[in-house]
């Protein structure tokens, strides 16, 4: 898949992936990559960008097979922001089918 088309959908993937429920770094990683080919550390970076943009809030579960692990909570203001990129990329792949079906 092309690395442009996913660069700009990846935000979108994790943060609709948090809507579900609460998860941690490696759980989104190795749901996102059911879809689509991810490098290992490619959500990190956008992870900790929704968190300083408090899209997302964090929180440590102690693990019975090894380090406590870092879990992610979408906030009020990272639900509104996911809906309002949902539409944004509906409205955008829409467009791009009308024009390449054409």
């Amino acid at each position: 898949m092309n690395t442009q088309f996913k660069k700009g959908a990846l935000e979108l993937c994790v943060l609709s992936q948090l809507v579900n429920g609460d998860k941690y770094g490696y759980e989104l990683t190795e749901r996102i990559s059911l879809e689509m080919s991810i490098a290992g550390g490619t959500l990190y970076p956008i992870l900790r960008k929704l968190k300083e943009e408090d899209y997302v809030t964090t929180y440590l579960v102690e693990s019975e097979s090894g380090p406590a692990r870092k879990y992610y909570k979408l906030t009020d203001k990272g639900r509104q922001y996911q809906e309002a990129i949902k539409q944004e990329w509906e409205d955008f792949s829409n467009a791009v089918s009308r024009l390449i079906n054409e």
